[in-house]
Order: structure tokens, then sequence, then C-alpha cells
């Protein structure tokens, strides 16, 4: 079983990949294309937040982004392709994964092993820290994709 104090180590260190991958990058960086289908990093990134609401609801904290403005970024929304209507400033989405990262760290600290043991989905009979294990996983599949998006912004330079 997975401490707390893991979780929260996990989630730190995507975290700073996140905020090292996004380093310099202005809001029109964050919205360049790779020449096929592919989301760009504001999609990304409000995915992340997106995702991280789902794991702060699960430790039974508000959102970091209000779920109105998170919709644009959910699982199967249309690509961004350009700096259109719900597509949010790069520096509003940075600061929502700032915000997350710190209350889930705050709700994890207080949280012991038994409780992630906790069964949190009936159907699947998947406790919290199983949820909470797969929504670091997806995390980690799209901060990798960031890594790309920032070379493709014109940075020549090796973040890890």
């Amino acid at each position: 079983m997975i401490q707390p104090e893991k979780y929260i180590s996990l989630f730190q260190r995507t975290h700073w990949i996140i905020k090292r991958q996004t380093e310099g990058l202005t809001h029109a960086d964050s919205l360049l294309q790779l020449p096929f289908r592919a989301n760009n990093m504001n999609w990304i990134l409000g995915h992340i937040v997106a995702s991280r609401n789902g794991a702060l609801a699960a430790l039974g904290e508000p959102p970091a982004l209000d779920e109105k403005l998170a919709a644009r970024y959910e699982r199967d929304s249309e690509p961004i392709t350009g700096d259109e209507d719900a597509v949010l400033p790069l520096a509003q989405l940075l600061t929502a994964v700032d915000d997350s990262q710190e209350r889930m760290a705050a709700a994890l600290d207080k949280m012991t092993p038994e409780e992630l043991n906790v069964i949190f989905d009936k159907e699947h009979q998947n406790t919290l820290g199983d949820r909470l294990t797969f929504l670091h996983w997806h995390e980690t599949y799209h901060v990798g994709q960031l890594e790309i998006l920032r070379q493709l912004a014109g940075k020549d330079d090796k973040i890890i």
C-alpha cells in the first residue's frame, strides 16, 4: 500500500516538471500546434488541471479550476486550434496547477494509509489509493508530452 507521503512526492515531481517545461513560455507558445493531430500545451495543461480536479474531489477538496472553465479541457474535448473562446491564458492554467498541488499535498498530509485503502469506486472495487495511482499515471503521460511542445516553442534546451 502506498503511503500518503509517497503520493505527495509523486505529484510534487510532476509539478516540478510542469513548472520547468513551461518556464519562460508565453501564452502564444502554449497554443503552438504540431504538424499532425495532437494537442497543444494549453490543452494539455488544462487537461492536467481538469484531472487534478478529480483528484481534489476524491480527497474531499473543491476544484482548482471552476468546472465550467475546466470543461474545455476534459477528455474527448475538441483540440484547441487557436486563441478561441473558453481557452484559458497560460498564466491562469499554471496558477491552477500550483493551487492544485498545494491543496492536494495538504489534504494528503492529513490522511492515513487506512483512508487511502477505503473503497472509492464500488463498481470496480477500486480504493482511493487506486484512483490516485491512476490519476498520477495519467498525469505523467501528459507531462511527458510537454517536452516536445517546449522545443516547438523554440527552446533548445534540456530540462531533465
